[in-house]
């Protein structure tokens, strides 16, 4: 037996003063005593040969002198963290082979006994585990039961079947224990563990979809269509645009011809017209999100991800959106709604998950590389009734989802041979995710803790974009070597694979000892089945091994081959040491007809409905609206979530100089030299279902066209949805409510011609418990949440809801004249359910209004728009106010009774501002049915005044006040999550918002007129990028556009020798993660250059020469700042560390170029305009008076400002918290040249989410990339 060396080593603290505080804070609400809490990082390295620890201690900032600690938290036994496998890269990379680490926290507490159930909030149960000792023999533990379950079916039947079924959590119904029973009767032999688990998650409701696929009887009368034949109803007829609707990852929909940026066979980006079709995916992720927020929403997000990158034979997402739906927040104010109900064990707070779950989905987008652009967040929860039953989300919503774009030839899934290579992509097998097909198919709370506990997953981005990298290399190449691809989702290789063989035709022949795993000791069972993410199974050609091989090893990507395709229509699955078959059935055992579900419903009695009631005065319900989680600002959502990477994005969720978070829609460019994309937006009404399920739907739906309004798409029959569904099915109440909701959404949809080709189902949304002797239950209404996504002309022609000064008027556009008040926030607030709710009257109608409004626009008559929805008319206007700082007198037209129905019903409808002629207007509005009147005047006070009818004053304020209020739920969660005194600095700002107002000063002319441009001469620049890294490719259009050859140089090329930077005029290090930024941002990928004698000499050597240029933006600025000792000049650079604000920060921000001497901003001095800012570790810190030094050298090249030009150190305006807003920096007298913003992301004025009215296409950012040209020319 081989000898292990063992270090454990100590590193640097592992929190801020100020998340210690909150830690400390946490842990005081379940102790009396005063404590004291410090925490360290602490690394345990397990090698085959002997440690270098000083190289070891230099790497990892650690040292071998250990603190005494009470305990210790770690990774999971029987798992590995994300944080581990990036970090073994990068000692791999720098010459430690056969190497493991892992990273724990050590904790040292004084005042208290320790006690796990004290420890809730410090340690997460589903992800990690607790060692009272330093874990030395971590990496011999297991949680792995080590044996390979044979079930004893032959002696004690289906007994034996049914008490499986109990201690696996395999959810399976008696229909499904029968159909087994039958099968394993005629095999006459015991089944396997492996076999039942795998049949569970492939014929779980998850993934069967069995409600869905069920056959319907109402009143004991048989129904015609199943659900899903009323969804596929809306796909039928002439629909050329749909091209792959439900039989693949996403739904695919014809686009056009876009000029694509890809890397040709020379590596060298090249922009070539392809003909790009869109796809569109949206699912859940909520029993994992309810049991662990953080991994639950990360994987949701990845998971929807990797369903995009797998359709048809491999596409690249776009950008993306998340939804979260959750009972009342309980946060700590009077107005703010409270919690009607008690609280389950086992599953998290809506608070808990408000908090960890948005940076689980934000965390997983910023760092695989999605921009998210869209989202909802709905908070309600109904007064428990007599029996123990209320409205709510205990069990959370966690809704992810977005669009991409594939190939027109690979949009569709190929066919294959027998005896194609079966390909296990990506991370290795871990003891997660175990049966979470299955999990997610039971209501919260009626599984085994132990089993909610496997059923989590745990993410790791960086793995899941060296997959997408593999993926994208493939489909550039002239023909795609991947011949079919699955993401490995529910059910893990034991679902994917199988599916594989299904949808190809063949059978599969499969060794689960070629399958990697993370511990040894898992059974053949935990291999085949567990969930764990970042995987994809792929088939390719024998003859392409060895290319697909070389692709892999350049993006240091992980495969397997596990096996292979074979004639007979088996499953056959060889356990590790080939001494078992733990899996051996046919295809059709698997897939094959099981008893469908039977649903009978009976028809319940027409609901009596009231007259809404107002129970307050008018200014404090405008500020119980105002303040309600649903109605309020969503800006804690947003500015976590990376929205420009990719430079491609037209539209998110701020709008405006003062970057607001108002907009309707999200919206794409297909490419960085066109205007045509596409639109995508969201709709849900779920209150609404509370007493009128069909009714939510028509209104889901119109809020989606709504929302698509303000973006000029081609026609509304090219609208596509993704319907998603959640419900409480089990009782009549609830399915009846699911049956008449399909119905209403199907026939809708029918009369609009729109399409539903994709969507998905969660239909056991309910938690059950029992608390001192009584059943309580808390379940969602039908919630059916749209999302609607149509191609965009030209994106430059959208408007949003920012106000211009062409007109002071306001007209509200309605297409009823009721007010009903059903479903509203307000009637939801008073507890009033039993009202009639708004509705769509009219199909017809919504086609008509749609058509009218989007040739007004067009026609540059509509200005600004916003629709009427949550928190009704007064909150459409009061956006409008807050989006461009101006107030607003507000005028009703209804009697005094009527007011706050006038105000806060939520019937469809539009604010707009017109600049047309108005007559004209309301002629054509008539003709279809609806009418306008003037609702409302701009005012140069920044104050709303509401007028009655007879012009009396009814109500005025501030709309400072009155927007603190809209903001409040956004800065409650905040202070509890991120620092204090930067959520206190932001909020000041709503009083100065005049400093937040973004501005151009430039004298930015456009120009490639340069003779060697026209001459053809194309410097070569190289797009430097390390594992993780997600920025290329805009920063490679930036610089293609400028007249450079753009080549794309991976890390791995330096290292195998393969290139050298020598060839290149210049290098551009690129933004993004790599290695996930452990070991600090840009470390590891700085001590691949460190630690490297050849590449130290090349950096050094490149640097030196006075014909080179560098760039290094965001990671890649980082990582520069590391070699600051190889880099001439540049011994004063500062390095960078987390933001002050301790989050990750995304916003379009103001920016002035410094007097610097950057060859890339020559002639930029003084100009001030906004440019993407997207990091989580921007601080810049310096050693003792080295920025003064740096002003004295003309070294600090960028500063962020505010309006006036002043270098800012007040958050938000400088978003990272450096000394002077300090963040662009120089050296090597000017040629190279290191920044935290992004300005490879908005050298487009599309690309930007604000900018003054302008016809330019290119933004002022394009000079610095024109600047790098003439250099590589003037040495």
């Amino acid at each position: 037996m081989s000898k292990s060396f063992n270090l454990f080593l100590q590193g640097q603290s592992s929190f801020s003063s100020a998340q210690l505080s909150r830690l400390k804070a946490k842990l005081k609400k379940n102790l009396s005593s005063k404590i004291s809490l410090t925490a360290n990082d602490y690394f345990l390295i397990n090698s085959e040969k002997a440690l270098d620890a000083d190289k070891l201690k230099e790497v990892l900032h650690a040292e071998e002198t250990l603190k005494d600690c009470s305990f210790y938290i770690g990774a999971r036994l029987g798992t590995i963290s994300p944080w581990s496998s990036k970090a073994g890269d990068i000692l791999k990379n720098i010459g430690f082979d056969q190497l493991r680490i892992e990273k724990f926290v050590g904790f040292n507490l004084v005042g208290f006994e320790i006690d796990d159930f004290q420890l809730e909030a410090i340690f997460d149960p589903m992800t990690q585990s607790i060692f009272q000792k330093p874990p030395l023999e971590f990496f011999d533990s297991s949680l792995s039961s080590k044996d390979q379950r044979v079930i004893d079916f032959c002696n004690k039947g289906i007994d034996a079947l049914k008490t499986a079924n109990s201690e696996l959590g395999l959810a399976l119904s008696n229909d499904e224990i029968e159909y087994l029973d039958i099968f394993y009767s005629n095999e006459k032999r015991d089944p396997t563990e492996s076999e039942l688990m795998m049949f569970a998650q492939a014929n779980s409701e998850h993934c069967r979809h069995k409600i869905f696929n069920a056959d319907w009887s109402l009143d004991s009368n048989k129904v015609e269509s199943s659900l899903f034949d009323l969804i596929k109803k809306t796909s039928k007829g002439d629909k050329p645009h749909l091209i792959s609707a439900y039989k693949d990852n996403a739904a695919v929909i014809s686009g056009e011809v876009s000029n694509l940026l890809e890397q040709n066979s020379k590596d060298v980006y090249k922009f070539e017209s392809q003909l790009m079709n869109s796809l569109i995916k949206v699912e859940t992720h909520n029993h994992p999100t309810a049991i662990s927020p953080f991994p639950g929403a990360a994987t949701g997000s990845g998971g929807e991800i990797r369903d995009e990158g797998a359709t048809g034979s491999g596409a690249k997402p776009k950008t993306g959106l998340v939804g979260f739906n959750v009972s009342n927040l309980n946060l700590d104010d009077g107005d703010m709604p409270k919690q009607k109900a008690p609280f389950p064990d086992r599953i998290a707070s809506p608070k808990q998950i408000m908090i960890e779950g948005p940076i689980g989905a934000a965390a997983f987008n910023n760092e695989f590389g999605r921009p998210c652009t869209l989202g909802y967040f709905r908070v309600l929860q109904t007064k428990t009734n007599k029996e123990k039953s209320a409205y709510g989300y205990h069990k959370p919503i966690m809704l992810a989802g977005g669009i991409g774009q594939i190939k027109d030839a690979y949009s569709l899934k190929g066919g294959i041979d027998h005896n194609h290579l079966v390909i296990v992509l990506g991370g290795p097998s871990m003891l997660i995710g175990l049966g979470g097909g299955a999990a997610s198919s039971v209501s919260s709370g009626e599984s085994e803790e132990e089993l909610d506990f496997a059923s989590v997953q745990r993410g790791n981005a960086e793995m899941e974009r060296r997959c997408q990298e593999v993926i994208n290399t493939c489909i550039s190449k002239k023909e795609n070597i991947i011949k079919f691809i699955h993401d490995v989702g529910a059910g893990g290789l034991s679902n994917a694979i199988p599916e594989l063989a299904k949808d190809t035709g063949w059978g599969v022949d499969i060794d689960l000892g070629k399958v990697p795993v993370a511990d040894k000791n898992m059974t053949p069972m935990e291999i085949w089945c567990n969930e764990s993410q970042e995987r994809y199974v792929l088939a390719i050609h024998p003859d392409d091994q060895k290319i697909f091989e070389d692709i892999c090893s350049r993006e240091r990507c992980p495969y397997a081959i596990v096996g292979k395709t074979i004639e007979d229509q088996f499953v056959r699955v060889t356990s590790p040491d080939s001494s078992f078959m733990p899996v051996n059935v046919p295809l059709d055992m698997l897939f094959g007809d099981l008893p469908k579900t039977k649903i009978n419903v009976s028809s319940e009695n027409p609901k009596n409905f009231y007259d809404f009631e107002a129970k307050d005065s008018l200014e404090k319900n405008i500020l119980k609206v105002l303040r309600h989680p649903t109605v309020g600002s969503k800006q804690f959502l947003i500015t976590i979530g990376d929205r420009t990477v990719g430079g491609l994005i037209a539209r998110d969720q701020m709008v405006g100089k003062y970057q607001v978070p108002t907009s309707n829609y999200s919206m794409v460019n297909n490419s960085f030299t066109e205007y045509h994309g596409e639109a995508i937006s969201m709709g849900e009404k779920p209150s609404i279902a509370i007493s009128n399920p069909s009714a939510s739907m028509r209104m889901a739906l119109a809020e989606s066209i709504f929302n698509l309004m303000s973006a000029p798409i081609k026609s509304l029959d090219r609208v596509v949805l993704s319907a998603n569904w959640m419900a409480a099915c089990g009782s009549n109440k609830d399915d009846l409510a699911l049956r008449e909701g399909v119905e209403a959404l199907s026939k809708i949809c029918c009369e609009l011609d729109i399409s539903i080709p994709v969507g998905k189902d969660s239909l056991s949304m309910r938690s059950k418990w029992v608390e001192e002797g009584q059943n309580f239950e808390v379940k969602s209404p039908l919630t059916g949440v749209i999302s609607a996504m149509a191609p965009v002309v030209d994106t430059r022609l959208a408007i949003t809801t920012e106000l211009e000064s062409c007109s002071n008027d306001l007209y509200h556009i309605k297409l009823t004249d009721k007010q009903r008040m059903g479903g509203s926030i307000l009637a939801i607030i008073e507890d009033q359910l039993s009202l009639e709710t708004p509705d769509v009257e009219n199909a017809k109608q919504i086609r008509e209004l749609f058509n009218l409004i989007q040739n007004e626009i067009l026609n540059k008559k509509i200005t600004a728009l916003h629709d009427i929805s949550d928190g009704g008319m007064l909150a459409a206007l009061c956006e409008l106010s807050f989006t461009n700082k101006v107030g607003l007198d507000i005028f009703l037209s209804t009697s005094d009774e009527q007011i706050h129905s006038e105000l806060f019903n939520e019937e469809l409808g539009l604010i707009i501002q017109y600049k047309g002629e108005v007559d004209e207007l309301s002629n054509k509005l008539t003709e279809i049915g609806c009418s306008i009147e003037k609702c409302g005047v701009t005012s140069t006070a920044y104050e709303l005044q509401i007028f009655d009818r007879k012009m009396k004053n009814i109500f005025s304020s501030s709309c400072v006040e009155l927007e603190k209020a809209w903001q409040e739920t956004s800065t409650k969660i905040r202070m509890e999550r991120d620092n204090p005194v930067c959520v206190e600095s932001e909020t000041n700002t709503i009083e100065k918002f005049e400093d937040l107002s973004l501005i151009y000063k430039s004298d930015f002319k456009y120009a490639l007129d340069l003779p060697e441009i026209k001459k053809g001469i194309r410097p070569k620049v190289a797009i430097l990028r390390e594992q993780g890294v997600n920025g290329h490719i805009e920063m490679a259009a930036a610089f293609t556009l400028a007249g450079f050859d753009a080549i794309d140089l991976h890390m791995q090329d330096l290292i195998d020798g393969s290139m050298n930077l020598d060839s290149f005029h210049g290098f551009a290090a690129c933004g993004g993660f790599s290695y996930g930024d452990v070991l600090g941002a840009g470390g590891g990928w700085a001590s691949n250059i460190k630690f490297s004698e050849n590449l130290q000499e090349m950096f050094s050597s490149f640097f030196e020469d006075q014909t080179k240029f560098v760039l290094g933006v965001c990671n890649g600025c980082q990582m520069l700042s590391h070699l600051k000792n190889l880099i001439p000049g540049a011994n004063h650079w500062p390095r960078f560390v987390h933001n002050e604000s301790e989050q990750f920060e995304a916003r379009l921000s103001q920016v002035k170029v410094g007097d610097s001497d950057s060859i890339l901003l020559r002639d930029m001095r003084d100009w001030m305009m906004p440019v993407a800012v997207a990091h989580g570790e921007g601080r810049a810190v310096f050693e003792e008076d080295c920025i003064n030094q740096l002003y004295a050298s003309k070294q600090v090249a960028i500063n962020f400002s505010d309006s006036s030009g002043n270098c800012s150190n007040d958050y938000p305006i400088n978003p990272n918290g450096s000394i002077d807003g300090a963040t662009g920096f120089t050296a090597a007298d000017g040629r190279v040249t290191i920044m935290m913003p992004h300005p490879e992301r908005v050298f487009r004025m599309a690309q930007l989410s604000w900018h003054p009215k302008s016809n330019d296409n290119y933004s002022p950012w394009m000079q610095m990339f024109i600047n790098a040209y003439k250099f590589t020319q003037d040495v």
